[in-house]
């Protein structure tokens, strides 16, 4: 995969990604990663690329002659990318939209900053709008490093095989708990079933968690997902036997 992103602050993304999963996956050339100034495709002699709102108000608004020269720029190359821009108005991200976008050849992210983009840009360049929440940020830099991380480590070869297949949201729940050595911390210990070698137990078990986990703290993802008989059964069995976390009770609802 190809991903351009235009910004008025390249240096933002140079730390973020040398590291980790995006640069695995540049140094191994599963992502060709490329960072490009907008300021490059502005023609005056002050690199212009805001300026006032018509009608007045606060802010500053980029400029659409530097961003489509941009655009048009970069889709002269092959493959043409799905143009991206960073924007409260968009939809907002998860991790199906991460998976959609991961199927890509190319994307090209536009960094939102100041008070928005002259309106031409987002009615005639853009293909997708995209939005981490309903809160605002100083600019789309940091939106835009967030997209590129969670699509990047979907890429083929970036993670082990499987390894993103239990993780949360990847099936529409929350992630089961996880524990690692040592079996007794301070008395605490790891569940009895994942030491068991019963591979069908503990697959039962991390589902009940995964149900049960997602019931209590996501609700809304739960009431998306179309329960088989199993997890019925399962998501019953966790309410009668598991205590939640702050509720009072003691013992193995602390796993969450």
């Amino acid at each position: 995969m190809r991903i351009d992103i235009v910004t008025l602050f390249p240096e933002m993304f140079f730390g973020p990604f040398s590291y980790s999963m995006v640069r695995k996956a540049t140094e191994q050339g599963m992502c060709d990663l490329r960072v490009h100034q907008l300021r490059d495709w502005t023609s005056d002699p002050h690199h212009t690329c805001d300026d006032y709102p018509f009608g007045g108000g606060p802010g500053m608004i980029l400029k659409p002659e530097p961003v489509f020269a941009a655009v048009e720029s970069l889709q002269a190359e092959e493959p043409r990318g799905l143009v991206i821009l960073t924007s409260p108005l968009g939809r907002v991200f998860n991790q199906q939209l991460a998976a959609d976008l991961a199927r890509a050849d190319r994307l090209i992210i536009l960094c939102g900053h100041y008070e928005g983009v002259d309106e031409r840009i987002r009615e005639h360049l853009v293909d997708e709008e995209i939005s981490l929440g309903d809160f605002v940020i100083t600019g789309g830099e940091l939106a835009a490093m967030v997209i590129v991380d969670a699509v990047v480590r979907l890429l083929p070869g970036v993670l082990e095989a499987g390894a993103v297949d239990e993780e949360s949201f990847a099936r529409g729940l929350l992630e089961y708990p996880q524990y690692t050595r040592p079996q007794d911390f301070r008395g605490m210990m790891v569940p009895e079933v994942l030491l068991s070698g019963n591979h069908e137990a503990i697959r039962r078990w991390r589902r009940k968690m995964s149900l049960y986990r997602t019931k209590k703290l996501r609700p809304d993802l739960l009431a998306a997902v179309d329960l088989s008989a199993e997890d019925q059964a399962l998501l019953a069995e966790a309410e009668k036997d598991l205590a939640y976390p702050g509720s009072g009770s003691a013992g193995s609802g602390r796993a969450l």
